[in-house]
């Protein structure tokens, strides 16, 4: 049996916490946070608490003095234990309360903190890679809010069940102007002529945070990063293909339709943000 936090509760998974006036039940009223935990150290957790506050902010959270980072690491931590856990998936959800029907009764945060298991060991990189293809039913809006891990992630779901069906094991998610987003789960790069290419975040990707730390870690290592829009014939053009995110950080694509990829240059970036910090990485 394994338990999560409500609100700085204890709770046993399958104990019920919400009622049907919930708004991030009745409306996604809500941001969430992926974080991975290794050997009880929250893995580039500054940087998601950064992204969970400015979040916050964004969507008009009323944060209370003594809701801090520093507390919610503290109930992370003491969740792993009481698990039993040394690495994990933490998902930290932020939800309003109840009432309202558009405008809320109050916009105090709560939280829900899930610590799932993990293997030890990602590795360094995947040995086969993935295959992708590409998600048109749904399409994610370009708007002051699409950097955010919002939980109004209609398109990403579906896209998600779309892969599944498609055998595929990830999907491309298309912003407003048909170019690439980012896929059900990640950030999506490309390299091609030594250059890695990835959507600017004015094409309404999320923010992701590893997909920063390598933008921000590459150049010193004489990879070139450009950030811009993305199609669909870039890709079919590209040399290589990766997709990053917290809990996996990078892993090979090996084909999109039937364009198949290498992974020469992905396996150098690996090797190389992997002694950067490898605590980071692994």
């Amino acid at each position: 049996m394994s338990y999560f936090n409500y609100n700085g509760k204890i709770l046993l998974e399958n104990e019920l916490i919400i009622g049907p006036t919930n708004r991030g039940l009745r409306y996604g009223d809500g941001i969430f946070e992926t974080i991975k935990l290794k050997n009880g150290e929250l893995i580039l957790g500054n940087e998601h608490f950064a992204r969970l506050w400015k979040g916050m902010q964004m969507l008009q959270f009323e944060i209370p003095k003594l809701f801090t980072p520093e507390k919610l690491e503290e109930e992370i931590l003491h969740l792993a234990k009481k698990n039993k856990l040394s690495a994990a998936r933490i998902r930290l959800t932020i939800i309003r309360g109840n009432g309202g029907i558009y405008d809320p009764k109050n916009h105090t945060p709560n939280y829900i903190i899930e610590a799932i298991r993990l293997p030890e060991d990602n590795g360094p990189l995947n040995i086969n890679g993935l295959q992708i293809c590409l998600f048109e039913d749904a399409v994610k809006s370009i708007d002051l809010f699409s950097n955010l891990k919002t939980n109004n992630y209609l398109p990403y779901f579906m896209g998600a069940i779309f892969a599944k069906k498609q055998q595929c094991n990830d999907a491309l998610i298309l912003n407003s102007k048909g170019n690439i987003c980012d896929t059900t789960i990640a950030n999506i790069f490309y390299i091609k002529e030594e250059t890695i290419y990835t959507p600017a975040l004015t094409e309404g990707c999320v923010a992701g945070v590893m997909r920063q730390w390598i933008i921000d870690n590459v150049g010193e290592f004489n990879f070139k990063v450009v950030k811009t829009a993305i199609t669909k014939e870039d890709l079919l053009m590209a040399e290589e293909v990766f997709l990053s995110n917290s809990i996996y950080n990078i892993r090979w694509v090996a084909s999109f339709e039937n364009k198949k990829y290498e992974n020469k240059q992905i396996a150098k970036l690996s090797e190389i943000l992997m002694r950067k910090r490898g605590n980071v990485y692994c």
